[in-house]
């Protein structure tokens, strides 16, 4: 006997019809809060390299700035121009057997995603015998500038 997905009463009130995806997620924050949100993630990198280069070593007013930018920006800023178009709102229940996606999952997505990117980034730098704290957070920051950069998409 199948029967249809049940949708928690909480889960409906608290979040509306049905939760945003990532995309969704970000798409709702108005333009002009968007345009901030990308100056932000264009401005965080550089201001992380220069916490890295200015401040003493052990201190958390370097390592904080410096591990909020590699953990979230770089993933967020890729993630910022899928989402710049509003889109239809999304069916009261999703796919069968599948809960609604949380309206964090911006956040949740870009971690993962800015981590591999760091990843990736120091493994170049390591295997072009060009690795530094300078050079990684570099390559990060112009590569979270570019994408923060990027146009969204167009509404269809």
């Amino acid at each position: 006997m199948n029967h249809p997905p049940r949708q928690d009463a909480d889960h409906t009130r608290t979040t509306g019809s049905a939760a945003a995806s990532a995309p969704d997620a970000v798409a709702a924050v108005a333009p002009g809060r968007r345009r901030v949100l990308r100056t932000a993630l264009a401005a965080s990198g550089w201001v992380a390299l220069a916490a890295a280069l200015v401040l003493p070593g052990g201190s958390p007013l370097r390592w904080v700035p410096v591990l909020a930018f590699v953990a979230f920006c770089p993933g967020l800023a890729l993630l910022l121009p899928f989402a710049a178009a509003p889109r239809r709102p999304a069916p009261a229940l999703s796919a069968p057997g599948h809960a609604p996606a949380p309206a964090l999952s911006a956040p949740a997505l870009s971690a993962p995603l800015s981590l591999s990117l760091a990843a990736l980034t120091a493994t170049a730098l390591h295997l072009a015998d060009a690795f530094s704290t300078v050079a990684f957070l570099g390559a990060l920051a112009l590569l979270t500038t570019g994408a923060a950069a990027l146009p969204g998409r167009r509404r269809e």
